[in-house]
């Protein structure tokens, strides 16, 4: 049971961590994660499997920061749990970047996997091609909060202080 639970901590616990102190932040203010995980000229499954560029591979270390946390004190609980728990966590990261290589989920298998709101190869699939969609590395029920968290920030993020320099350089191009 303590093996169990210990997993579940790292999984439910991790994903929240990386979600909202990773991801997000990601998405709102700085670049990384969007040039390497969200560049259209890369394959999802070089991006999460194979590739070698250090860039990708700190994307991929930072995401992972708040599950190794996590997992130092879930370890506590059950040290064999926290590492089962990192092990069906990089499976997963694993599995979700199927799509480009062909794999699409069983019926059988999505309709279980949606009744524990699973991502789902198919789901990050949709977050590649969109970035504003699909937030959670694990678990679905963590995108309308992220979404949510996205729209409140918004006003503080890189594509609006963006957008800002873009019109005041026109604005100062004209006069």
């Amino acid at each position: 049971m303590a093996v169990a639970a210990a997993a579940l901590i790292v999984l439910i616990v991790g994903d929240f961590g990386s979600t909202f102190f990773y991801h997000v932040p990601q998405h709102l203010w700085f670049t990384l994660h969007l040039r390497t995980h969200h560049d259209r000229k890369r394959s999802f499954w070089d991006h999460a499997v194979i590739s070698r560029d250090p860039s990708v591979l700190l994307d991929g270390i930072l995401g992972a920061v708040p599950y190794l946390i996590v997992a130092a004190l879930a370890a506590r609980i059950s040290w064999q749990g926290a590492v089962l728990g990192l092990a069906l966590g990089q499976f997963h990261v694993w599995w979700r970047h199927t799509t480009e290589i062909g794999w699409r989920t069983p019926a059988w298998l999505k309709e279980v996997l949606r009744t524990m709101w699973v991502v789902l190869p198919e789901d990050h699939d949709g977050h590649h091609r969109n970035p504003d969609i699909e937030f959670g590395d694990i678990f679905r029920f963590y995108d309308a909060p992220a979404r949510a968290v996205l729209a409140k920030l918004a006003p503080s993020s890189r594509r609006k202080r963006n957008a800002a320099l873009r019109r005041s350089k026109g604005v100062a191009a004209q006069a």
